[in-house]
């Protein structure tokens, strides 16, 4: 199974629906990722406006 990334929220899935905004819309066009372990403590987390630990694509066609 190929990973994807939610359009809303940049989050990288292994499914067919976001596990954070349960949105369907998914995509396989994609680029660079930013792992967020600790977002209350993280200055890129801040700035790319995430609030859960995951693995985030930078870039989302």
């Amino acid at each position: 199974m190929s990973e994807k990334v939610c359009r809303s929220c940049h989050i990288v899935v292994e499914g067919n629906v976001c596990p954070l905004c349960e949105s369907p819309s998914l995509s396989d066009d994609w680029s660079g990722y930013a792992i967020v372990l600790d977002p209350e403590d993280s200055k890129i987390a801040k700035r790319l406006n995430i609030h859960h630990a995951g693995k985030y694509a930078l870039r989302v066609r």
